[in-house]
């Protein structure tokens, strides 16, 4: 029997097969470009980091693609260097240095805008030197001159051997016998002018003198008082004992003004000793004299110089005083009596002048002039005793010391010199590149110093015997560069007093050089300032604005 064997065939389901959520189908996956013809990977310009080592041909690629059609402005260049793009030129460094130099040195050179031989700036130059260049001429210049033949050494009036001269060398031409007889007289008469011309100034000056005549004015009615003394005698006055204060005051206010000169003071002085009396001079070309107690009235005016006065100063006892200024002419005036007893000049304008302080030597005046001398004249004669000349400026000022054995002499020259009495050799020179001109200087009452105005805004202080050393004291504060501004003392040495530029009046301790007053006294610069040798605390100053005014 046949068996029969059944098979049981189970149908299977065939469903799609899900991914999970961390894979995906990449259609299209990036690739690295394949490199071209050129072998060379791009790199993108705008990317800021790069996975790999490129190599510098890939980084300097240039860039492919169009351009961007949307950006604007002009397309920079790519940057080179720090500052920008640099491209080679076509003309050689050398090539441009030696035009540059050629239009520096010679005043032309090729034009590189235009074809073939084209120049730009002198032509005169460029023809001259046949248009070579820097480098050119410079060659020709430094060319080893030819010396011309030797000679023959047997023959010594043509021998020249190692002193031939050279080739192309112009000897300097000389005139003639008779072109230097012509040049001579020439010469001569050129000469015989300027000494007509500076006779016939002296004439002139002389003759301008003669017709001015010196006259003066008084302007009180009781010149001599009952008992028959004139004014230059101390009146008697309470509180006033002519004597020198123990110990000074500093002024704090205004009690008078006169205003006697039209076109500003230049100087102010106190009669000697007594102080009662106040002289004054001015661009107004007069002089006054005025009372410092009572009424404080104008007592006479001393009229006689033709321009503007520049010092004064008293003798020894006040009788007699000497002016100086720019008519060239220094005179000598009785005090009372107002005359005119002499003139002396030395043909140059008078800048300081002063008595010689012994009392036997009160005949002899010293002048400070613009012609860098200092002059002594005898007042009895009106000769020229003595004569100074070492200076290399005008001179300023004139200051005695040590009871007129030695005199300082400050200059223009920014020097100040120290001299021995009646020997015209200075026995000291000080100078320094440092110092500045010193117009005004002042001795201490008391001790043996003195002070001088520099120019430099500062007082300055120097030893008046010996050595004549400059000290460490020095005095700051005011302004009186390019104004004489004067200076002096309180009558007991305590005290500095100065002018200033801007019209204020300066006080410093002597001891400390500690500022202690400043106070407005003129609306022009305050170019004196006195203090009454009797006074404890009362000071004149005067100021271009025409006014003395007094301080206590």
């Amino acid at each position: 029997v046949p068996t029969t064997t059944t098979t049981t065939t189970t149908a299977t389901t065939f469903a799609p097969k899900v991914l999970s959520s961390s894979s995906a189908i990449v259609t299209a996956p990036k690739v690295n470009a394949k490199p071209g013809s050129s072998l060379v990977y791009h790199v993108d310009p705008q990317a800021t980091e790069i996975a790999y080592n490129p190599k510098a041909d890939q980084l300097y690629a240039p860039q492919v693609g169009p351009s961007n059609i949307f950006k604007q402005g002009k397309p920079t260049l790519k940057r080179n260097t720090y500052t920008g793009h640099i491209e080679e030129g076509h003309i050689s460094n050398f090539q441009f240095d030696n035009q540059r130099y050629s239009y520096n040195n010679l005043g032309f050179a090729m034009d590189p805008s235009q074809q073939g031989d084209a120049y730009i700036g002198d032509m005169q130059s460029m023809k001259k030197y046949k248009g070579l260049s820097n480098v050119h001429v410079t060659n020709m210049k430094n060319k080893k001159k030819k010396r011309k033949k030797k000679g023959d050494p047997g023959d010594v009036d043509d021998y020249k051997g190692p002193w031939a001269d050279f080739e192309d060398d112009a000897r300097i031409a000389q005139p003639s016998e008779e072109q230097m007889t012509v040049l001579d007289e020439y010469a001569k008469i050129r000469e015989e002018r300027r000494a007509g011309k500076r006779g016939n100034r002296k004439e002139e000056e002389e003759e301008k003198a003669k017709r001015i005549k010196e006259t003066s004015k008084l302007h009180i009615k009781d010149p001599v008082d009952y008992q028959g003394r004139s004014f230059l005698h101390p009146p008697k006055t309470e509180g006033v004992a002519y004597k020198t204060p123990d110990h000074c005051y500093i002024p704090k206010k205004l009690i008078h003004t006169w205003g006697g000169h039209k076109n500003g003071v230049t100087a102010i002085r106190f009669f000697p000793n007594s102080g009662h009396l106040l002289l004054s001079c001015g661009n107004d070309k007069k002089i006054k004299l005025w009372e410092f107690y009572g009424k404080r009235r104008l007592i006479r005016t001393y009229e006689g110089h033709s321009e503007a006065i520049r010092d004064i100063a008293f003798n020894r006892d006040g009788t007699q005083f000497v002016s100086g200024g720019y008519d060239r002419y220094a005179r000598l005036w009785d005090t009372e009596s107002g005359e005119c007893l002499r003139r002396f000049t030395n043909h140059s304008v008078i800048y300081c002048v002063k008595f010689h302080p012994a009392e036997d030597k009160q005949h002899l005046l010293c002048a400070g002039t613009q012609n860098k001398r200092i002059m002594t004249w005898d007042t009895t004669t009106g000769d020229v005793v003595q004569e100074y000349d070492r200076h290399l400026g005008a001179v300023n000022s004139i200051t005695f010391v040590e009871e007129g054995r030695r005199m300082v002499t400050t200059s223009d020259d920014k020097s100040i010199r120290v001299w021995e009495w009646d020997i015209p050799v200075d026995i000291k020179y000080i100078s320094d590149p440092a110092m500045h001109s010193m117009p005004r200087v002042s001795l201490h009452p008391q001790k043996p110093y003195m002070i001088a105005q520099s120019l430099d805004n500062k007082i300055v202080t120097y030893t008046a015997s010996d050595k004549f050393k400059e000290q460490r004291k020095t005095f700051r504060g005011h302004q009186v560069a390019g104004y004489a501004c004067n200076l002096g003392f309180s009558p007991d040495g305590l005290y500095v007093i100065s002018g200033d530029g801007r019209g204020f009046v300066y006080v410093w301790k002597w001891q400390t050089t500690q500022q202690v007053a400043k106070f407005k006294a003129h609306d022009k610069p305050c170019v004196d300032v006195q203090w009454n040798p009797n006074e404890t605390s009362k000071v004149v100053t005067a100021s271009w604005d025409g006014t003395i005014k007094l301080w206590d």
